[in-house]
């Protein structure tokens, strides 16, 4: 294996001096991914605590017709605003997140003891709305409740009579499981990493020599095809586990600064997870690597192997999009079809659940057997004498 060690150190050596390639591959893919991530999520929970801390502004319209009711609201520390001259306008230019509208004839219903409607007007396009807007109806209707159970205690029943049924919400999440939730784009991250880090040198190593002329000298090297193509394999898959090993580290130090346990949520991103999950990669890794290269093989030259590969950069991301959408549960044929099976066992260990051994080895196994499938057709693509013939 001499041969394919130095055909491994030779295509290393070369593209880390390509400054573009290295950026591309060991800076630019793992760093920004969980920077952005953890940019987005610390400002998106930072908004929506403040948003939930800070007192409820509701303008009124006909605060005068519900007198009870606009007291009531003030003592649950609403701040009680008078009303825009036209509400749906006010809404519309995002002056009100949210008005309430009482109608002149809610003290008649309400004297009647009758039904008594108010209206409230948001727009659920502006999502800073929602969390106002959520806070006054469940304000309201705990008003309606409280006057429901005096209106029943006024005429000698008891108020249990108006809840038959109580309903006792007891999650059986743990904390780390809630937070899984955030995590669900974690595989496709991954996934995506390993398949840019090495689609640079792979492309380089195959279609760039072939342009540059250089690969059909080293093709008449006394080497065999099998120890050139597992040296170039060899560099692709080095850069490629690399990318996404810094990308699993950087999540790792992004979590610290995003302030999940202010909402109940907790993410144990340790070295556990991080050698897990790179583990269970490996031989996807190999899969990505052997299929760039039969890909980039094929192309004519750098910019068509370089279209191929982001064309082909859309079929390992379905799985990851489509568990997104559509979580399913993990079942023991999952653990065999190479690509989901990561997907679903990195999610299971992002929500800090266990993963059977039998799962772990058979998913191993699988995506291992069809890595060498590819290597094996890599390796009889090098025998054909026109790969080094440029276009």
């Amino acid at each position: 294996m001499n041969a394919a060690w130095t055909v491994f150190l030779k295509e290393v050596t070369e593209n880390l001096r390509d400054k573009k390639t290295v950026v591309n591959a060991l800076v630019m893919g793992p760093l920004l991914g969980p920077v952005f991530f953890a940019m987005m999520m610390g400002f998106i929970i930072t908004k929506q605590l403040k948003s939930a801390d800070k007192p409820l502004e509701v303008p009124v319209v006909g605060a005068e017709n519900a007198p009870n009711l606009v007291d009531w609201l003030e003592r649950q520390s609403v701040v009680v605003q008078a009303a825009p001259a036209d509400p749906e306008k006010a809404i519309r230019g995002r002056d009100a997140k949210v008005v309430l509208s009482i109608p002149a004839n809610y003290a008649e219903h309400w004297r009647a003891g009758e039904t008594a409607q108010v209206e409230v007007l948001f727009d659920s396009s502006d999502q800073d709305s929602r969390a106002p807007v959520a806070r006054l109806t469940g304000l309201l209707e705990g008003y309606g409740r409280q006057t429901s159970a005096l209106r029943v205690a006024a005429r000698g029943l008891h108020p249990a009579i108006l809840s038959p049924v109580v309903v006792d919400e007891h999650d059986l999440a743990s904390t780390q499981q809630r937070a899984g939730q955030l995590l669900s784009f974690l595989p496709y991250l991954l996934v995506l990493g390993a398949f840019l880090g090495g689609m640079y040198l792979a492309i380089d190593t195959t279609a760039g020599e072939r342009e540059r002329q250089s690969l059909e000298p080293l093709l008449a090297n006394p080497a065999t095809r099998a120890q050139i193509v597992l040296g170039k394999l060899g560099a692709t898959f080095g850069f490629a586990m690399v990318s996404m090993m810094l990308s699993l580290v950087m999540f790792a130090i992004a979590f610290q600064y995003i302030p999940l346990d202010r909402l109940g949520m907790k993410v144990d991103f340790g070295a556990g997870l991080i050698l897990r999950a790179g583990l269970l990669m490996v031989p996807l890794v190999m899969v990505f690597a052997a299929l760039q290269t039969i890909v980039a093989a094929y192309a004519k030259s750098y910019r068509e192997a370089q279209t191929y590969l982001s064309l082909l950069m859309l079929l390992p991301m379905l799985p990851s999009v489509i568990l997104m959408i559509n979580p399913m549960k993990a079942e023991m044929w999952m653990a065999a079809v190479p690509l989901l099976s990561q997907n679903v066992l990195i999610m299971e260990l992002a929500r800090g659940e266990v993963v059977e051994l039998t799962r772990f080895a058979l998913s191993f196994g699988a995506s291992l057997v069809l890595a060498a499938a590819l290597v094996w057709v890599a390796v009889r693509i090098y025998h054909r004498e026109q790969l080094a013939v440029s276009a």
